[in-house]
């Protein structure tokens, strides 16, 4: 597969190697694990390998064939149109190869080649390097997936960079291609504003995809029949959003200054498309922070629902508690009354010819009429208390 069309296969020839790799750490470029490590053992590593496509693109129309990368320089500086190399995760080594034929800024290349970077806009004398970065919803993971593509706009050439899955740099490649492309597409500033615009519309797809997802945890949330706890499901999707973000709104900056026609050696005549994209771009902002807010919101309510129902449940308890404490007195309150005959009727049960009223005439009726009192006096008392 390669960068920017994946449908083309890379060429047989082994590329020129550029400059050295001592060169290339004097530059300041970040070394990355050899080719070989990311293609699979024993693959030969050659700057072909990770250069999707060369092209030259002239009067609106591509030249046939693909341009060896030690002759892009030359065709580049000649040439009344533009050359394009796409490149995918390339290594200091590759990069350095390309930076040498077209003179890229090397802390730009660093920051090509470590990716992770913010979107931004940067101009190094005649050399404008931009970073956007595409997002793609994975619906059934509800995961943002974010790829980043670096761009160097130059008198003459186009260099792209690609980490990550992403087809904008494809898209933007066809119609050019197929010559069915806006007239600006047919200069670099028309590929940044493509690959922008590609992007944005990228971001509004993935805001209608979230879109639906938020508006189905609402229901559930604040469904009646359901006692779920959806607070984890919530918490990921706001993660999810807040990685959008990232990606999304500090791309504002630079696409305002495109609209301004602040940045040099861009087609002035690109400002309205640029302006264009920019709102495309704040709308779906608004949506981002709208989307986050809502979910807080959910959360919260979502969290409420649980407290309350773990509160109710709480009370259930307690009730339960409360009228195992009160069964438990009134059976103590009997078990004490039944207490006074038993003592009683054991004592006399005893086998002793020496016992207090034992020959008593009435002594049968003293201890009857005794029980009785002794239960009467603890079945009010208990009464009184509650108890009974």
């Amino acid at each position: 597969m390669t960068a920017d069309d994946p449908a083309r296969p890379a060429p047989d020839r082994a590329g020129p190697s550029g400059l050295p790799a001592g060169a290339a750490a004097d530059k300041g470029l970040v070394r990355l694990p050899p080719a070989e490590q990311r293609q699979g053992e024993g693959a030969p590593h050659t700057v072909d390998a990770v250069i999707g496509d060369c092209g030259v693109y002239e009067d609106g129309h591509r030249r046939p064939g693909r341009v060896p990368l030690d002759q892009a320089g030359d065709v580049a500086r000649s040439t009344s149109g533009f050359v394009w190399i796409g490149l995918q995760q390339p290594t200091d080594e590759d990069i350095a190869a390309v930076a040498d034929e077209f003179g890229l800024p090397p802390l730009a290349v660093e920051d090509a080649v470590k990716a992770h970077q913010r979107p931004k806009l940067e101009v190094y004398d005649d050399v404008v390097f931009v970073v956007l970065k595409p997002v793609r919803y994975v619906d059934h993971e509800e995961v943002v997936s974010v790829s980043e593509i670096a761009l160097f706009l130059g008198a003459g050439f186009v260099v792209t960079v690609r980490h990550g899955e992403s087809d904008v740099l494809r898209r933007v490649r066809s119609e050019l291609d197929r010559g069915d492309s806006e007239p600006l597409a047919i200069s670099p500033t028309g590929v940044l504003y493509r690959a922008a615009d590609l992007v944005v519309d990228g971001y509004e797809e993935a805001i209608s995809r979230i879109n639906e997802d938020v508006d189905e945890i609402e229901s559930q949330v604040f469904a009646s029949s359901d006692d779920d706890d959806h607070s984890e499901r919530i918490y990921k999707l706001k993660r999810e959003i807040a990685e959008f973000r990232r990606a999304a709104l500090p791309l504002a900056t630079p696409l305002h200054r495109l609209t301004n026609s602040a940045v040099p050696g861009m087609d002035e005549a690109a400002a309205p498309y640029f302006r264009d994209v920019h709102d495309h771009l704040l709308r779906a902002a608004d949506a981002i922070e709208g989307h986050d807010r809502l979910l807080s919101d959910v959360l919260q309510a979502d969290m409420s629902r649980v407290a309350a129902r773990q509160s109710r449940v709480a009370v259930r308890q307690n009730e339960i508690a409360v009228r195992q404490n009160e069964d438990m007195r009134r059976i103590s309150a009997w078990a004490a009354i039944a207490l006074v005959p038993t003592a009683i009727a054991g004592i006399y049960g005893m086998n002793f010819d020496n016992m207090p009223e034992l020959r008593w005439e009435y002594g049968y009726f003293f201890v009857i009429g005794l029980i009785i009192s002794v239960c009467l006096g603890l079945y009010r008392l208990f009464r009184r208390n509650g108890w009974l």
